[in-house]
């Protein structure tokens, strides 16, 4: 994989249509029950930028938006009033929202987002955090040196370069009149190449962290065979004493759903060349959101993706992180309900 600190930037987009060029964060801080997260994610050949802003509040409450804003700069991730700055690449990135927030007192309401935006009240809102790295990031986009693997090409048709670093993240956020210091873990990322929500059949993405020496990013792709497809890191203290990644070779995986068929819990064994891990998973406050499309052929596609905040237990450790699930949705079922 070839990465450089020139990445930390926005690439050409190239003649694809759909060329996505995005950031995104997050910071738990489970002292506080608050989570965190942001993306920009810009669609220059769409003319726009999709922009998320999410945060979890204490008490079970969400503050939320989304838009499809105009793109400031093509070669800035900054649009819609939310913004990533590299400071230093690969070691601080500083994020930056000011806007309105929507305030959900039921984060279930997404599942409609018209309605969730019409009755829901509406405050202006801040987040300011300063994203400082934990180890050198994993990933990159491949150097055509190494044949391409079964998960690379699944990946491959949601992004043709992707890295992942774990991050303490330090600064504020504001709700109306609410107002949060924060000091938590987080993982973010960037990712740049043609993407639709509807490429992958499914996907599960849970960036969780237990300590500035002990985090993971456990992943798992659904393949047009019906097979899951393992990916990953665990970031671990060396011999050296110095953090870094070890990819993941395995994944067992097992979900929990409710009676709209979202995941509430996972147990997984996560599978390392130097060692296995039992994970125990629990979401604490889950928010489903949605894509749509319609196909060149007319015929109406929705993917949906559940975002919870989550509680993680391994090795006689408590963590926190994200539990992100990503469905095609037929006939009103996920399509990756079995895993």
């Amino acid at each position: 994989m070839r990465l450089e600190p020139a990445d930390e930037l926005c690439h050409p987009p190239g003649a694809e249509g759909n060329f996505n060029e995005s950031m995104y964060a997050n910071v738990m801080a489970g002292d506080q029950g608050l989570g965190v997260w942001v993306r920009v994610g810009n669609r220059p050949g769409e003319g726009y930028a999709e922009v998320t802003c999410c945060v979890y509040l204490p008490d079970g409450r969400v503050a939320f938006a989304f838009a499809r804003a105009e793109i400031d700069d093509p070669t800035r991730l900054a649009a819609g009033g939310a913004a990533f700055e590299v400071v230093e690449p690969f070691a601080h990135v500083r994020i930056s929202y000011e806007g309105p927030l929507w305030v959900l007192d039921d984060p279930d309401l997404m599942a409609d987002p018209a309605k969730a935006f019409a009755t829901s009240p509406r405050v202006e809102g801040s987040i300011a955090l300063d994203l400082h790295g934990l180890a050198v990031p994993y990933g990159g986009e491949p150097d055509g040196s190494e044949p391409e693997t079964e998960v690379s090409s699944l990946l491959a048709e949601f992004a043709r370069g992707h890295y992942e670093q774990h991050v303490r993240g330090v600064g504020h956020v504001r709700v109306g009149e609410e107002s949060f210091e924060v000091d938590g873990l987080g993982l973010r990322d960037h990712s740049w190449g043609p993407r639709y929500w509807q490429n992958v059949r499914w996907y599960r993405f849970l960036p969780l962290a237990f300590g500035p020496d002990f985090a993971m990013c456990p992943v798992l792709v659904g393949g047009p065979d019906g097979a899951a497809h393992p990916a990953g890191m665990v970031l671990r203290p060396g011999a050296d004493g110095v953090a870094s990644y070890v990819p993941i070779e395995d994944l067992t995986f097992t979900s929990d759903y409710d009676d709209q068929h979202r995941a509430v819990r996972q147990r997984i064994t996560v599978v390392t060349a130097e060692r296995s891990y039992e994970v125990v998973g629990e979401a604490l406050t889950l928010l489903p959101l949605r894509n749509r499309r319609t196909a060149t052929d007319g015929t109406p596609l929705e993917t949906r993706i559940t975002e919870a905040m989550s509680r993680f237990e391994c090795d006689g450790r408590v963590g926190h992180g994200m539990s992100e699930y990503l469905d095609q949705m037929v006939d009103g079922r996920p399509v990756g309900r079995a895993w």
